[in-house]
């Protein structure tokens, strides 16, 4: 029997001060529920309604109830511990939208381990980071999804790894010694000792923050703010058991985790239909079969989605209200919503720290196409500042500052990162451009660090010039965004030669061979001598950005 290593301990995480823990408390934000007993309840509540549905391992059909689910979570942390997974281990969970991401997390969570979420699309870089920095027990893989090997990845994980997690493979696992199949989790029996019982400001599992940094910082979220969160969510969004929610974006995402999300749709008694991508074609026939009434999606998907021909060759007419966040949503396109797809909209403007905003069912239409909502919490504290930290009036454009009873108090293990992004009295630096309007609805503008948001993901310039500044043929480089109608933002990267220039292929193909996630290669490249800088020396980004606006980009993403 194949079984993991002991672990290092969690990092503790940053707390809330006492006096604000209290505040949350008496205002019954923060409750005793957890995670760890959040399905069992809700098995007893809905019980053979139906809780999730969607294409599983060998593409079979699964439909399970809420008992069922309940049940197959309960075998399968029993065969977590089966096999060495222990209480207050990480587990990576890189799996794509299918009933066994719904199965493995709540497992995860019934043995009081910890779920760390990876995107399908991260690679190398991005998951042997994630196993290595949380010192990872387990990693939990599809064996293939749209046309990728999950297996390769995981034995490269593996190989470059002085403590290599188990791998546990929805599918076929193959002879890999350290890999086990799902299959194998389910020959065992749960016992009711088995279930966790953390205490509800425990941490209950490390998100991916979209960064600016070279690297991911991974948030720590308890149990009990995240679920204030999803109840909070549910309720403004009107959840019921009759929601059926179509779940087409990586589900690993705050958004469609969360806002409402998987979680919110559970929590109401819902349906979840996990969609395997968010194409038209896939979506469509889904939303006509399954009678969804809620979607969500970022930008440039709503687009797609608007003008596709496919629109006509099914009934969507059960799809009440479509959720549009990640990125923000021009007010030409949101006014479209309606008569394209024949639904509400919604906007949605949150991120995995914390801070949520939903324009609300009753708002005016002017409102939900031109701003991006307002908090879902009373105590949310918003603050719009200039760069000295000076609160800006009304209307006036500055940066978000934020804090409240569910956004986090510190990155975990990051004390340099927390030293940038909080301030003093426990304001969370968002990194958000925004104005207030006289309602207290928001209207993001940009980004004030240098993150680039294509088409809903989020790319952090120094990550992919830190691994263009390994190419021997590179000086130098800087990466930054173009405003774009489709993604919102594409990335461009100025280069800098060293002796011969590289052409952008050789750069792409480089970047894919360093593990590097497709959707973080830039768009294009551009070859100068050298960069133009700030009265202090800096590289001005501002000067790089105005260069695409006015010269043409050569060799763009077509030349790959």
């Amino acid at each position: 029997m194949s079984t993991a290593l002991r672990r290092s301990p969690l990092v503790p995480a940053t707390p809330y001060p006492a006096e604000f823990a209290q505040r949350y408390r008496d205002a019954g934000y923060w409750t005793d529920e957890t995670f760890a007993r959040f399905l069992p309840a809700r098995a007893e509540q809905f019980g053979d309604r139906v809780a999730v549905t969607g294409a599983g391992e060998g593409d079979a059909v699964r439909t399970l109830t809420y008992r069922q689910l309940s049940d197959n979570a309960d075998v399968l942390a029993a065969g977590l511990l089966r096999v060495g997974v222990r209480p207050g281990d990480r587990v990576v969970l890189q799996l794509p939208n299918m009933p066994e991401y719904v199965e493995m997390l709540f497992a995860v969570f019934t043995i009081g381990a910890l779920p760390v979420f990876a995107l399908p699309a991260h690679r190398r870089a991005e998951v042997g980071y994630f196993c290595e920095f949380t010192d990872a027990a387990a990693y939990v893989i599809a064996d293939r999804h749209a046309g990728f090997d999950y297996r390769t990845l995981a034995r490269e994980i593996v190989a470059g790894s002085e403590r290599p997690p188990l791998v546990i493979v929805v599918g076929e696992a193959g002879d890999d010694p350290g890999f086990v199949p799902l299959s194998e989790l389910r020959t065992a029996t749960p016992d009711p000792g088995d279930r966790a019982e953390p205490a509800p400001d425990d941490v209950a599992f490390l998100q991916l923050s979209g960064g600016t940094t070279g690297r991911s910082k991974l948030i720590p979220r308890t149990h009990t703010d995240y679920l204030y969160s999803v109840r909070a969510s549910a309720e403004i969004c009107g959840l019921d058991p009759d929601t059926r929610m179509l779940v087409s974006l990586p589900a690993a995402h705050n958004f469609p985790m969360s806002s409402p999300g998987i979680l919110g749709v559970l929590h109401a008694g819902g349906r979840v239909v996990m969609a395997p991508d968010p194409t038209p074609s896939t979506s469509f026939e889904l939303i006509e079969r399954e009678r969804i009434t809620i979607a969500s999606l970022v930008p440039p998907l709503a687009l797609t989605w608007m003008s596709s021909p496919a629109r006509a060759k099914h009934d969507l007419s059960s799809l009440e209200l479509l959720q549009v966040g990640g990125a923000k949503f021009g007010a030409e396109a949101a006014r479209r919503v309606r008569d394209e797809l024949g639904c509400r909209l919604q906007q949605v403007f949150g991120m995995a720290e914390g801070l949520v905003n939903y324009t609300r069912h009753d708002d005016p239409d002017d409102v939900v196409v031109t701003t991006q909502g307002r908090p879902i919490s009373p105590d949310d504290e918003v603050l719009v500042v200039d760069d000295h930290d000076r609160p800006v009036a009304v209307g006036v454009v500055g940066n978000l500052l934020t804090r409240g009873p569910y956004t986090i108090r510190g990155y975990y293990a990051a004390p340099e990162h927390n030293r940038a992004s909080f301030a003093e009295d426990g304001f969370y630096r968002t990194g958000d451009r925004v104005r207030l309007t006289e309602t207290g609805h928001i209207v993001v503008e940009g980004r004030a660090k240098d993150q680039i948001n294509r088409g809903g993901e989020k790319v952090a310039a120094e990550e992919v010039e830190n691994h263009l500044l390994a190419h021997p043929a590179v000086r130098d480089v800087a990466v930054v965004s173009k405003p774009d109608a489709y993604l919102g933002e594409r990335t461009f990267a100025f280069v800098v030669g060293e002796g011969t220039t590289p052409r952008a292929v050789e750069l792409r193909v480089f970047l894919r061979e360093r593990g590097l996630a497709a959707y973080k290669i830039p768009d294009g490249f551009r070859f100068v001598d050298e960069f133009p800088v700030t009265g202090v020396g800096k590289v001005s980004r501002t000067e790089l950005r105005r260069a695409l606006e006015s010269t043409f980009v050569t060799e763009t993403a077509t030349d790959s």
